[in-house]
């Protein structure tokens, strides 16, 4: 590949890259008994102090593919208060960046007793980014452009997230706004923007028989403020107790309402991203583990081969008595 070729590659994935990296990216995560990944009010909500480790791989033929680990640690401490810390490390070929969250948690509850499930939570993430453009191995070419270095640029920042959940029995209701402070990285100077918030809404209900089959149907939009683009998850999951715990399973499709226009033999044809992410794991005790398969929808890819992730997680410090609702996010 040529010189000339590599560079408007760079050029792409710098101004692309520059408007997306803006801490964790959304993924399906969220669903592998993760919300806390995404809304800080979830922080402590549940009955159990949770400790979860992801890893996401994409294109595995590909060198320098996107890449996304994270580790989060969320409980409650007290009766109304909840605390919880995520680091996690995103790297997509020259860029990458690493970052540090952590949280607080207020949660008010309306319940008659200990097993009723009614209960407002507010949460604040404050969050340290660390954003990488290495230009190291733009020279290997022997090519030479005054307009690129030898170097690794770094740039740092703070930000806030600021959200709200309702749990109340089989229903839950969850909204954060990530990057509320407007702010600059300074590393890719007229390509990057000021705003980087982005507003996120979701909720869901739990329904069917515990000795059974139970149902989750819910659904995610998230809207970026600075590019106007939007995108809606629908999904449903499943979960049934077995003897040495429990199997759970669901199947996640994201439609972008936005979408870009590209030439065919025949004129011209448009394409919104869209993907399907089955999800299958199983709750052994006090520990759990996810597989997630992301698969790309559309005549235009860039790859064939899917997105894969890993979850690992372990419960602890757990209350003795449950709620008694069916809420597998909450108990």
């Amino acid at each position: 590949m040529s010189f000339k070729i590599k560079s408007v590659i760079a050029f792409f994935f710098i101004s692309s890259f520059a408007f997306s990296q803006e801490g964790i990216p959304v993924y399906s995560d969220y669903l592998s008994d993760n919300y806390y990944l995404i809304f800080p009010s979830m922080a402590g909500a549940s009955n159990c102090h949770k400790l979860r480790l992801t890893a996401r791989k994409q294109w595995f033929d590909q060198t320098d593919a996107p890449a996304l680990q994270t580790l989060s640690y969320n409980g409650r401490v007290g009766e109304k208060s909840g605390v919880g810390a995520i680091v996690f490390n995103d790297v997509n070929g020259y860029h990458s960046q690493f970052g540090f969250k952590a949280t607080y948690a207020h949660h008010i509850m309306f319940s008659r007793d200990e097993v009723d499930l009614n209960q407002l939570s507010f949460g604040v993430n404050v969050g340290f980014n660390q954003s990488q453009l290495d230009e190291t191995d733009f020279m290997n070419s022997g090519d030479y452009d005054p307009a690129l270095g030898n170097i690794k640029q770094h740039a740092s920042y703070f930000n806030l997230d600021i959200g709200a959940s309702y749990n109340f029995l089989d229903f839950t209701l969850n909204a954060v706004v990530k990057n509320v402070l407007e702010t600059r990285q300074e590393l890719y100077s007229e390509y990057e923007s000021d705003n980087l918030r982005k507003f996120i809404v979701s909720g869901g209900y739990v329904f069917g028989n515990a000795d059974k089959i139970l149902w989750e149907p819910s659904l995610l939009y998230q809207y970026v403020d600075k590019t106007k683009e939007s995108s809606l998850d629908v999904n449903m999951k499943a979960y049934k107790n077995l003897e040495m715990g429990q199997l759970w399973g669901g199947l996640s499709y994201r439609q972008s309402f936005d979408g870009v226009q590209y030439r065919t033999g025949s004129g011209t044809s448009s394409q919104k991203l869209q993907y399907v992410t089955p999800i299958l794991g199983f709750n052994y005790k006090n520990f759990m583990f996810a597989y997630t398969y992301t698969h790309l929808l559309g005549d235009i890819q860039y790859e064939n081969s899917g997105f894969h992730q890993l979850t690992l997680g372990f419960n602890f410090l757990c209350k003795p008595v449950k709620y008694d609702c069916n809420c597998p996010a909450i108990n």
